[in-house]
């Protein structure tokens, strides 16, 4: 969904014996070449070497920097050239839509089972039918506990600041996140499509744009331990870089709600290589491996068993890192918008532009 980064929490054990376990099935099918596109850093480094290892395989890891590059070139391509691909839950909807994921064989991937039952019912694929979600989160209000005067607990802290946080806030630039912070504010959906209340939400955003430091996808947990920033609205797990590096940091979810973000694992229906594909997703949802997820970039994966490995002293630095499952389920997933997508482009673009 964004750009990663790799924490300071050590790598998760090897998977030796990986075949012995049951994790990957052996036979000829897995010997196919295996092509995987995933963000930069999303999983371990040395994660494609070991299911190699353990299936036999030749799989090899594309890149892509965001969601809208890897579905443009899957658009173009039909899906020819990559088997299992990493996007965030609208853009595996909209590509279910488009016919271009395959259907999954959940006795093809037995470790389904170590997720949590909510991971089953995201609301874009109850069921996991064509997807498997591999991280899980909120987006938030983070902030300098140590410069801040009280809780900031409403989005209306970062779009009508007091005066002692103008010009030290920043807001994400991704449409889905700009807009939703408006959309939340007012108790709208985070999907809005109603063109009345679209328009309203993009005047408060051009009235907010006035009062901030920036509009900042990648550095804004840079500026707050600065202090250049002291207010930014931040996915959970970026919170959590800031925190690593200074303990004033804090990450809250504003009364009026959040989204729920979730990101995906998909096996494209042109994939010529559908077994090691599968097997590809049960080694990635083996504890073991999803748990680096948690403990290198710190995001929340819906893996039950993965989650209860985790080190009591890391969900104390990081306490949102210790939602559950329920608690994330309790807001509102980000969803496909269709044609309304061109009217959030539009909007983001207006407020982009006003004075």
């Amino acid at each position: 969904m964004k750009g990663k980064r790799l924490s300071a929490f050590a790598l998760a054990g090897a998977m030796s014996g990986a075949l012995a376990s049951g994790l990957i099935s052996s036979g000829a099918a897995l010997a196919d070449p295996l092509t995987v596109s995933n963000w930069d850093g999303y999983m371990a480094p040395d994660a494609i070497a070991k299911f190699n290892e353990a299936s036999g395989n030749t799989a090899e890891l594309v890149l892509h920097a965001t969601n809208e590059e890897i579905m443009g070139k899957i658009i173009a391509s039909g899906g020819k050239g990559y088997d299992v691909v990493f996007v965030s839950s609208p853009f595996a909807e909209v590509l279910f839509q488009m016919g271009l994921t395959e259907p999954l064989d959940h006795a093809k991937i037995p470790n389904l089972a170590n997720l949590y039952p909510e991971a089953t019912e995201l609301k874009h694929d109850p069921g996991n039918t064509f997807s498997v979600p591999y991280a899980w989160g909120t987006t938030g209000l983070c902030y300098r506990s140590d410069l801040v005067e009280g809780t900031p607990d409403s989005w209306f802290n970062l779009l009508a600041p007091v005066d002692a946080l103008k010009g030290k806030v920043t807001m994400l630039a991704t449409d889905r996140w700009l807009l939703g912070a408006g959309f939340l504010a007012k108790g709208y959906s985070v999907n809005e499509t109603d063109p009345a209340k679209l328009a309203e939400v993009r005047d408060l955003l051009i009235a907010a744009k006035k009062t901030l430091l920036a509009y900042d996808d990648t550095t804004f947990y840079s500026k707050l331990v600065s202090g250049e920033a002291l207010l930014v609205e931040a996915w959970d797990g970026w919170c959590n870089y800031g925190i690593a590096e200074n303990a004033d940091i804090r990450y809250v979810v504003p009364k009026e709600g959040s989204d729920l973000w979730a990101d995906t694992m998909v096996i494209l229906k042109a994939s010529e290589n559908k077994d090691a594909a599968h097997a590809f997703i049960n080694f990635i949802l083996d504890a073991e491996n999803h748990r680096w997820a948690a403990e290198n970039i710190l995001y929340k994966v819906p893996n039950k068993p993965a989650m209860e490995g985790l080190a009591p002293e890391l969900l104390t630095q990081f306490p949102n890192m210790a939602m559950t499952p329920s608690e994330l389920m309790a807001h509102e997933q980000l969803r496909n918008v269709g044609e309304a997508q061109r009217d959030y482009s539009r909007i983001v673009s207006e407020i982009m532009a006003s004075n």
